[in-house]
């Protein structure tokens, strides 16, 4: 059976899946543990999209690796407790794939920790490959998304995000880009980096998506 020629990459966290309470939750209790001043919900939502070391480099750069093994240890008990699918995600990649179009995940993530949350949140079967970030230059370097394409061993077309991060590689890797408003980056940040399309929800992408069977 022929692959399909296009694909559709997504971030995940923010974009297809409403988990930025478990993340921030993850990341303040590390700080809590070590007796550290813990920031608000709204000073870490910020900063989501860097990689974690990074995070914690913002608050406490001299803890680093301990913040980022006690988070590690948080987040994989923890990430499902408010995690969920945003409205209508699990049947719009469906509608998708009946399009004909081979979908990938691009996220800052690890990848054993990505896959292992598409997993518990039973996305697993919705799309074709999933791809973190190992070890190589994060969004918006485009490098996770061009990892994710070789392993489809397709032609990316668009890459759906809900940060400037996520459309920055997306514009780098050569992709069209769109937006999502409900997120972590709110509109007016995200029209700064003019994706293609930016909009509150992901309906209109498929307007952009004729059958390609």
């Amino acid at each position: 059976m022929k692959p399909p020629s296009k694909t559709i990459v997504f971030d995940l966290d923010g974009t297809l899946v409403d988990s930025l309470p478990d993340i921030i939750a993850s990341f303040q209790y590390g700080l809590a543990r070590l007796g550290m001043p813990v920031p608000s919900e709204a000073e870490v939502r910020t900063l989501i999209g860097h990689p974690l070391e990074a995070m914690y480099a913002h608050f406490a750069p001299e803890q680093v690796p301990t913040l980022c093994a006690l988070y590690r240890e948080h987040y994989p008990r923890n990430f499902t407790t408010r995690s969920r699918p945003y409205p209508g995600v699990v049947d719009f990649l469906g509608n998708l794939r009946e399009r004909g179009y081979s979908l990938a995940i691009a996220t800052t993530k690890r990848t054993d920790m990505a896959r292992r949350f598409v997993e518990a949140l039973g996305l697993t079967s919705a799309v074709d490959h999933v791809q973190g970030t190992d070890g190589f230059p994060h969004k918006p370097a485009p490098d996770v998304i061009h990892r994710a394409l070789a392993a489809l061993g397709t032609e990316g077309l668009w890459m759906v995000g809900d940060t400037t991060h996520d459309i920055l590689a997306g514009k780098a890797a050569g992709l069209r880009t769109y937006a999502v408003t409900w997120g972590t980056h709110e509109e007016a940040l995200l029209a700064t980096v003019a994706p293609d399309e930016l909009q509150p929800n992901l309906s209109r992408l498929l307007e952009h998506l004729p059958s390609c069977r």
